[in-house]
């Protein structure tokens, strides 16, 4: 019994590829505000989302040569990737939004820890979601990764 993986892998690849260009934007706008506030902190998650960048076009290149080829639907390995990019987009997201009010304002200086603990918790639900998910079929359950 042989399944057809090709469209699942179109779709992985392509999903990788969206997020890319959506951290590249990032990118340009985090080095933007990081030197225009004369903000290590955001043009430190600027150098942070570049390093995501450079794992995610790496990620592409394995998926397409290596985990597209035994992928037949969507894993565990393709899960924990998105929500690893996504908690960095958002993190990277957050500290824009916190640099440029700080910037305006001249200082709302809580805004940058505020969003900081609405990320944390949010990434730790997914995360911990995610690491049950695991463990049950670490534990040999038939898990239905798609069916969030």
């Amino acid at each position: 019994m042989s399944s057809n993986p090709g469209p699942t892998r179109f779709s992985q690849r392509r999903r990788l590829a969206i997020v890319l260009t959506l951290n590249l934007a990032l990118i340009g706008g985090l080095v933007a505000v990081g030197i225009a506030a004369r903000s290590v902190g955001v043009l430190a998650a600027a150098g942070d989302t570049l390093a995501d960048s450079v794992a995610l076009a790496l990620g592409l290149i394995a998926g397409a040569l290596v985990l597209g080829l035994s992928a037949g639907r969507e894993d565990i390995h393709m899960k924990s990737v998105l929500l690893d990019t996504l908690a960095d987009a958002a993190a990277a997201a957050g500290v824009l939004v916190a640099g440029v009010v700080i910037w305006i304002t001249g200082g709302t200086y809580w805004l940058d820890p505020a969003i900081a603990l609405i990320l944390a918790a949010v990434i730790g639900y997914a995360g911990t979601r995610l690491a049950v998910q695991a463990v049950a079929a670490l534990r040999g359950a038939d898990i239905d990764f798609d069916n969030d």
